[in-house]
């Protein structure tokens, strides 16, 4: 099978109405609670992508009714520590992050030794991260290194932890508020800024959390042992996805864009709080609430100009998903655009912030990058007439697309490798570009 792209037009100026698949983070994490209610929650819009199926699949093995029609999906929750430990269960959680830290977090109650895989990109990611603080529940953790494989064997009587997530990652975040579900008594966690639906999903579930929220961190504290009742879901449409056609109207000509239902959790919108001081002209309209989650239609027009940005590092974990997109804004920005503090971006499906490096290099665009920022010097007038070649990207659907976008914003004759990557995530991206480029 062929597994690539060719690009090499520019794409037309377009104005279009469009809808993008389900929230992945909301996705997975519903999945996961509704694991542990009582009774049957049911969910529409589910991303149908590689990472939520292989979440199905991991509920599947681990004793949970799934069933998965068309329009919905539907999930018998065992209720709290109710997963069925049979022995030599393997999880995999092929490309997920998010699921890998997160069902780690479920499992601190297991009575057999409980496998976790993934595929080649996941298992070069640090699990330390995660399995450090879970450790401190009583749980026990063998590891490859502080990577995948692991092995994990759960403790009888998990107990509660006070912990301190410092690097803004949800992911932690989350793993370890979910292994407090199994505990008697208090689990306190002091976090660094992260997105928060794992916090609003346990306000709506009304699971017992108490949350003080300061400039820099987050003070959680959840009481365990609380049986959750059963939910229904309508997962909103996904911002990151959603980013890369906000990013391909910004820098086309004479284009409108207006996407329909996406979440704009203020967690989350960090991109759209830096396109705004770049110059792009986005509006939020039909603004409401769901279940906890803010949602919305984005409008987006083409760029006049595009400023550069001294991006302030306080956003970064708002935006942490999308700085390969703001980096091909930058390049067409007029003077230079710094972005610091960006170490996690190296901690994601591949080194995101050497790849968003080597991309505006390949384009010809001049950068100065070190382990934790960038420099980039931008070029209003960009146009690229040569050949470039994409791959060996560890499958980083992230990378995938964003190479897509440049191409048909920059011109080229482009060659974009692993476009099956993208089913981890957003499957219906190559649909999608197709319905904006037709008339």
């Amino acid at each position: 099978m062929n597994n690539k792209i060719i690009i090499r037009n520019i794409i037309k100026p377009f104005s279009k109405k469009i809808e993008i698949e389900g929230d992945k983070s909301l996705s997975i994490r519903w999945a996961l609670l509704a694991s542990q209610s009582i009774g049957k929650s049911t969910s529409t819009n589910l991303l149908r992508s590689e990472d939520v199926l292989n979440t199905l699949n991991c509920l599947k093995r681990l004793g949970v009714k799934v069933n998965l029609f068309k329009n919905k999906c539907e999930i018998y929750g065992v209720g709290i520590n109710g997963y069925k430990y049979k022995k030599n269960i393997i999880l995999n959680a092929g490309n997920s992050g998010t699921l890998a830290r997160l069902i780690i977090g479920l499992l601190i109650h297991s009575k057999n030794e409980i496998k976790l895989i993934g595929d080649k990109s996941l298992s070069k990611r640090d699990f330390l991260r995660v399995t450090k603080p879970l450790e401190k529940f009583g749980a026990n953790f063998k590891t490859n290194f502080g990577k995948l494989p692991i092995i994990i064997k759960g403790t009888e009587n998990p107990t509660p932890i006070k912990y301190n997530e410092n690097k803004g990652s949800a992911q932690c975040k989350s793993a370890v508020m979910l292994a407090a579900l199994n505990t008697s008594g208090k689990t306190i966690i002091k976090a660094k800024k992260s997105r928060n639906h794992s916090e609003l999903l346990f306000k709506y579930l009304k699971i017992p959390i108490e949350i003080i929220n300061t400039n820099k961190y987050d003070l959680i504290k959840i009481k365990g042992k609380k049986k959750i009742k059963s939910f229904n879901y309508k997962i909103p449409s996904d911002i990151s996805s959603a980013a890369f056609f906000i990013v391909l109207t910004a820098l086309s000509k004479n284009s409108k864009l207006n996407i329909k239902n996406i979440n704009i959790n203020p967690s989350r919108i960090g991109i759209l709080k830096i396109l705004k001081i770049m110059g792009v002209k986005i509006i939020l309209k039909k603004i409401k609430e769901y279940k906890g989650e803010k949602t919305g239609d984005i409008y987006v027009e083409s760029a006049d100009s595009i400023k550069s940005i001294r991006c302030p590092s306080n956003l970064n974990s708002t935006a942490i998903d999308e700085f390969l997109l703001l980096f091909l804004v930058a390049a067409k920005a007029k003077g230079v655009s710094y972005f610091k503090n960006l170490s996690e971006l190296n901690q994601k499906e591949s080194p995101r912030l050497k790849w968003g490096s080597k991309i505006l290099n390949l384009m010809g665009v001049k950068t100065i990058t070190t382990n934790n920022s960038i420099k980039i010097f931008g070029n209003p007038n960009l146009i690229i007439n040569k050949k470039i070649i994409i791959k060996n990207f560890l499958k980083d659907h992230r990378v995938f697309m964003t190479s897509a976008i440049a191409a048909l914003v920059f011109g080229g004759n482009w060659i974009i490798h692993d476009r099956d990557s993208i089913k981890t995530s957003f499957p219906s991206f190559l649909k999608i570009i197709k319905n904006i480029k037709n008339p």
